[in-house]
Formats: structure tokens, C-alpha cells, sequence
């Protein structure tokens, strides 16, 4: 079940990146969370500490809802580069969606 949901999130990031709605990288992230584009941040589990707290802290502060969720390779193969310990949703519609299975996820 959990592999199933799993792909299904990773698939989505995939579409969201076909569509231009995903900016990836620590730089690109950080900008548009601080730009007010982003609407969903998501950051590897395999990240340094330091960057999940750099973004925790900047999410909370800008209100930008962030999940920890899959490996720097996993989010990094979803948007078809190299890997990637964070990304930004910059859609509305996508980052809604995604959330809702991210939180499933989570409980």
C-alpha cells in the first residue's frame, strides 16, 4: 500500500514539473518561498538537518506548508534530474492535492 501512495506523490511532483509548476534546488526553493510563489515545499528525508531546519523555520515564518517526505534520488527521478533535497510547488490546484496525500502519509 505505502509503495502505491508513495509513487502516486512522486508522480504527481512529475506532472507538476511537466506543467512548470515546480522549482527545485536549494536557491530556486528558497527564493520562491521568499517571492510568496511557493504554496508547498517539500523537503528530502535524506537532507542535512540544517536544511530541514533552514526550512522549517523559513516556512513557518512565510506560511508555506513543508512535508519531509522521500530521498534526495526519489524527488530528483520524479522531476527527471539529478537529485534534489528540496522543491517548491508554485500551483495552488497541485500543491492542494498533493497535500492531502502527503498527509495521509503522515498518520
Amino acid at each position: 500500500m505505502k509503495k502505491m501512495a508513495q509513487n502516486n506523490i512522486l508522480s504527481m511532483i512529475g506532472l507538476a514539473t511537466k506543467g512548470r509548476n515546480v522549482v527545485s534546488g536549494e536557491f530556486m526553493t528558497e527564493k520562491s518561498v521568499k517571492s510568496y510563489q511557493a504554496t508547498l515545499v517539500i523537503v528530502a528525508e535524506d537532507a542535512s538537518d540544517n536544511t530541514k531546519k533552514k526550512f522549517s523555520d523559513m516556512c513557518t515564518f512565510y506560511e508555506v506548508p513543508m512535508f519531509v517526505y522521500g530521498t534526495k534520488d526519489e524527488l530528483g527521478h520524479a522531476m527527471g534530474k539529478e537529485m534534489r533535497a528540496s522543491l517548491a510547488l508554485t500551483d495552488e490546484g497541485f500543491a492542494k492535492s498533493l497535500i492531502k496525500k502527503l498527509e495521509k502519509q503522515t498518520v
